[in-house]
């Protein structure tokens, strides 16, 4: 009746025409009419060779824009895709702006062109995936504390690509919160279109409907001065828009009223400072622990303490004398003091993490939680990422990692499910949860396979402890006393990948078969 866990450490992936005819008239007042028609239809077809060639330059242009962008990202498409902007920019470009370009070529026949878009568009994300995508970004900048610029000038550590955001990349996102209701995303991604446009940025988006959206998600946050100010902003330079006068004049008698009841007669000033990231409190969510999480996801708030640390050693492992661990012991390191949390190093090689890898891409999928109510495996916003399970028949790597964890942990493993290898890419997390259950207690083996550039640690809120990602590497823990009982402080959580892609092995180990190994305890404690 206890639980263990262990994260094997990870392995860097950083791991979407015209055509016309004239019949000649035998007359020569016809054949007169003929010669001006004949004029018109040469200034139709000049028209129509410049329309040809301004599409053809159109899709030079974007022929060669991707060409150089493709030619980066297929150089090295792992690390291309661990900066988050990229992968948010693939999702969009494949969803939106290949269909433009699609509509663009049908206007002549293609044919080789539409058999290829047929052909590749089933592997095309869809609207749902661009929305999780940016998501994803939304995500990041809260847990990291990053400012729509950070993203949009592509300011982000450890990267090694650069990737910015346009204004209308930026007016996309701002709108895709508005329509979730989430005004306070939207103020920060409508604010930063905005900035961009303001400095002289060229974009498709009117800067009519970047304050239209703006001035209302601003006034949803409670600010009715920068509300007022953004609306007379819209009205200058479209004094026809449908909503502004109206909203001006509601947003007016807003403020009047709120003046009367504090007893001023006069408002202050809008505040002219730029929208930033601490501008307006960011709304409280259903997780209790969120500041304490994402704090530590940040490296910040972490109890090492000096004393602490003094009490943590390192040692050769032989698993009680095992025989395949004699000539070559698990070197074992202490992460924390209590609970107990030690990392095993060299646990897994580099040709190990490759195979694992080669073996669980074909078959990854969105990972699922069962659902408490109903029991049915769903998928769920607080854990983003993908999985597959991986059997001993697959390769015989698996064996040989089963086999090592059974070692380097002393429980058996004949009870334990399959491999599970998760990839948690572009903003991947597995929010605060616990790993062991009430109706099914298990054990649980977590093997992570690759290093992070930046973000995607496991923390523990509870306590205080921050542990991130080293390659080949495993931690492990107990989750359960040996009396059985669960111990709560391991309620732990899996930060969002800021920049790269996290690929972690997890591995239940079932309290049965567990008795003589490691027996029961008489106190919670034990």
């Amino acid at each position: 009746m206890w639980v263990t866990n262990v994260f094997f450490g990870p392995l860097v992936i950083s791991l979407s025409f015209f055509y016309a005819t004239i019949l000649p008239s035998p007359f020569t007042g016809q054949m007169t009419d003929l010669i001006f028609a004949e004029r018109e239809l040469v200034q139709s077809l000049k028209e129509y060779i410049e329309a040809e060639e301004l599409k053809l330059e159109a899709v030079k242009s974007w022929a060669n824009k991707l060409d150089m962008l493709t030619h980066a990202s297929t150089s090295d498409p792992e690390g291309f895709l661990a900066h988050p902007v990229n992968a948010y920019k693939l999702m969009k470009r494949l969803n939106t702006e290949w269909s433009e370009l699609e509509s663009l070529v049908l206007q002549d026949p293609s044919d080789g062109f539409i058999s290829n878009m047929s052909v590749h568009r089933q592997n095309f994300p869809d609207e749902e995936d661009e929305k999780g995508a940016a998501k994803a970004l939304m995500r990041l900048q809260d847990t990291y504390k990053l400012d729509s610029e950070s993203f949009s000038k592509g300011k982000l550590p450890g990267v090694r690509y650069n990737a910015q955001l346009t204004v209308d990349d930026c007016f996309d996102m701002g709108k895709l919160a508005y329509n979730e209701n989430d005004y306070y995303h939207s103020v920060l991604w409508m604010q930063q279109a905005l900035r961009q446009m303001d400095s002289g940025e060229d974009a498709k988006t009117p800067k009519a409907d970047i304050l239209d959206y703006l001035s209302y998600s601003v006034y949803q946050m409670g600010d009715l001065s920068r509300a007022i100010e953004l609306t007379r902003r819209l009205v200058a330079i479209d004094p026809s828009h449908q909503r502004a006068e109206g909203n001006l004049r509601y947003f007016e008698r807003l403020l009047s009223k709120e003046l009367r009841d504090l007893g001023r007669s006069q408002q202050e000033p809008a505040d002219e400072r730029p929208i930033q990231l601490d501008t307006y409190e960011r709304p409280k969510d259903y997780l209790p622990e969120r500041e304490v999480y994402e704090a530590l996801c940040r490296g910040e708030g972490v109890k090492m303490t000096s004393k602490r640390r003094s009490r943590l050693l390192c040692r050769y492992q032989d698993g009680n004398r095992n025989p395949r661990l004699l000539l070559k012991p698990m070197k074992e390191e202490d992460e924390w003091d209590s609970p107990h949390i030690v990392r095993f190093l060299e646990a897994l090689s580099d040709e190990e993490i490759k195979k694992i890898k080669e073996l669980a891409k074909p078959k990854l999928a969105r990972a699922t939680v069962r659902d408490p109510n109903t029991g049915v495996l769903t998928v769920a916003h607080y854990r983003v990422s993908k999985s597959a399970w991986l059997e001993e028949e697959d390769d015989p790597v698996i064996a040989r990692v089963n086999q090592r964890i059974e070692d380097v942990t002393g429980l058996s493993v004949n009870t334990a499910e399959l491999l599970q290898v998760a990839n948690y890419g572009v903003g991947g997390q597995y929010e605060p949860h616990y790993d062991f259950s009430r109706l099914d207690v298990e054990n649980l083996s977590s093997l992570q396979m690759s290093d992070v550039e930046a973000g995607g640690a496991t923390v523990f809120p509870d306590f205080g402890a921050a542990f991130w990602p080293r390659k080949g590497t495993a931690v492990f823990w107990y989750n359960l006393f040996k009396s059985g009982e669960g111990d709560y402080r391991t309620r732990h959580a899996a930060c969002p990948v800021l920049v790269g892609s996290k690929w972690v092995s997890n591995k239940w180990i079932h309290e049965r078969g567990q008795e003589f190994r490691r027996p029961c305890g008489l106190t919670e404690e034990d």
